[in-house]
């Protein structure tokens, strides 16, 4: 099962992203598609990113599900634009990026969405290319000037480097890694799997543990050192399931199962504020019952506990 974020069917095209002469005649093409972005909170992390001011654009219904509405270069609104890639038709697509949603006027038919309320209902093209739009507009909208120096940087390689305008040091996308794990058990032959609230979150809302890597740590540590920390239980076997970006605004989710062998020193107790463990049986109810909401599809979250699980859960 490939992860909601992680589908993506167009060409990301980076052997174009400085041909000035091929991008300023796709730009010119009536057959290239815009994807119109109303400015976020580029640089808010954890449940700030969530709940805070989302990049939006506009979505309509195609064939009984959300879809993503594109506009020509000539019929776009003014603002920085960014090559996400071709198709196998040789259509560009681009990304542009306006102030606010003012720009973005809703006609019959459409409405204002973010990335994380119809990600996982999208196709895998619009997926995909959502998914890069939202990162490079986060990216570009919080690096706007030099880490180095503090001076203005300037957008080059159609939005995929930035250059500073005082020293000419280039500036390229990053992501932060981040593990996120399914820890689980057997007591009496019976598995279990450890699943937490963060007091940030909605009520009833319990997810997976999660946590970005330190300097100097292999993923694998950082599992063990994120579930210790977080909820007193040492882990062993790490094992690799998928990764998805996630951009809010610029992380690389790399999904985990982990084993619980016993009790570890937990010094972190602000992150989690209730651990449950649960059976399958124990969680199935619980989802259905409403008393626990798990995360959204558009997770890899989701698809860890689904996975362990075996089916798709209510919710």
């Amino acid at each position: 099962m490939t992860p909601a974020l992680s589908r993506g069917t167009v060409d990301m095209a980076g052997h174009l992203r400085d041909d000035d002469a091929w991008l300023e005649k796709a730009w010119a093409d009536p057959a290239t598609r815009v994807l119109v972005l109303a400015a976020g909170d580029p640089g808010a992390y954890g449940w700030r990113a969530l709940n805070g001011r989302q990049s939006r654009l506009l979505v309509e219904t195609v064939d009984g599900r959300p879809s993503l509405v594109f506009v020509s270069p000539a019929d776009a609104p003014e603002g920085d634009h960014y090559l996400l890639g071709v198709d196998g038709e040789g259509r560009a697509y681009f990304a542009l990026r306006t102030g606010g949603e003012d720009a973005l006027p809703e006609t019959e038919g459409t409405w204002r969405a973010s990335l994380r309320e119809v990600g996982a209902l999208l196709d895998d093209r619009d997926t995909g290319l959502l998914t890069h739009a939202i990162a490079l507009v986060n990216w570009n909208g919080s690096h706007r000037f030099c880490p180095s120096c503090g001076a203005e940087t300037r957008p080059a390689s159609s939005g995929h480097v930035r250059i500073c305008q005082e020293d000419g040091t280039e500036q390229f996308p990053r992501m932060d890694p981040a593990v996120i794990m399914l820890v689980r058990r057997e007591v009496e032959g019976v598995e279990q799997c450890l699943l937490g609230h963060n007091p940030k979150a909605p009520e009833k809302w319990y997810s997976t543990l999660a946590g970005f890597v330190e300097p100097g740590e292999s993923l694998e540590q950082a599992v063990a050192r994120e579930v210790a920390e977080e909820a007193g239980v040492a882990v062993v076997d790490p094992r690799y399931l998928a990764s998805q970006p996630w951009p809010f605004p610029r992380s690389l989710m790399l999904g985990f199962f982990a084993t619980a062998i016993g009790p570890a020193q937990r010094t972190d107790f602000d992150e989690l504020s209730d651990l449950r463990w649960f059976t399958r049986e124990e969680l199935h109810a619980a989802a259905e019952s409403g008393a626990v909401v798990l995360p959204g599809r558009v997770s890899i979250a989701r698809l860890l506990i689904e996975e362990w699980y075996g089916a798709a859960l209510p919710g």
